[in-house]
């Protein structure tokens, strides 16, 4: 396991876990989705681009190979080692400052901006707001409205593997424990962790509040949004 851990947060499974329970043989085996489509429609070509948690590379892979320049920021050096064609740095993401650098594009994805901990969500938009160049473009995944609603629900994923939300429990007025389980014929793994409850006009809120105003939804689903520095 990745040095420290995060309150709350746990994972089991072969291979290393990361400190806020993620295996990172289960993300080496997930497909990539929609998000590089999302991404290249939303921001402009060869833009440079400051990826905040991105795990084994599922998403800064396409994003190289579209033209990008990629920086690839996560806390576990685990997952960097199988980042390919970007600068990767090792850092969480709450802490990060990389001095003068500034980026056309930050990405806050993977549903981060629901860290249980205020102090933690906070620090995730003092870091976007600090790295995005003037005019640039921070682009956040936060979770579906009726996601902690909507349980339990699975989805093929590959060839051979399944992801089910197994639960969502509250734990008070603001936060959910989610578990969800991956099924694959010759492993499994479970990832429990604190999710804090976003309302579209709080999100709103706590985004113009870090000088990070949104600009517009880029999904349906509003599970997309698109901010720009004040």
């Amino acid at each position: 396991m990745s040095g420290r851990t995060r309150e709350g947060y746990s994972g089991t499974g072969p291979g290393p876990i990361t400190p806020d329970g993620c295996a990172v043989e289960r993300w080496l085996r997930l497909p990539v989705g929609r998000e590089p489509n999302i991404i290249e429609r939303a921001v402009p070509a060869g833009a440079s681009i400051l990826e905040l948690g991105c795990g084994v590379g599922r998403v800064t892979h396409p994003l190289v190979e579209r033209g990008f320049t990629v920086t690839a920021v996560d806390e576990s050096p685990e997952m960097l080692e199988h980042v390919r064609g970007a600068r990767t740095v090792c850092a969480a993401i709450e802490e990060l400052d990389l001095g003068d650098e500034r980026f056309d594009v930050v990405l806050l994805m993977s549903f981060l901006i629901h860290n249980a901990d205020p102090e933690v969500r906070a620090g995730m938009l003092r870091a976007c707001r600090r790295h995005v160049a003037d005019g640039g473009a921070v682009l956040i995944q936060r979770e579906g409205e009726d996601w902690h609603q909507r349980v339990p629900r699975e989805a093929k994923t590959g060839d051979d593997g399944l992801i089910r939300v197994a639960s969502a429990e509250p734990i008070n007025d603001e936060l959910t424990e989610i578990r969800v389980e991956y099924e694959f014929p010759d492993a499994e793994w479970t990832h429990t962790f604190p999710s804090y409850r976003w309302s579209r006009e709080a999100f709103e809120e706590a985004l113009a509040g870090a000088g990070l105003p949104v600009e517009r939804y880029l999904t349906l689903d509003r599970t997309w949004v698109l901010a720009r520095p004040a």
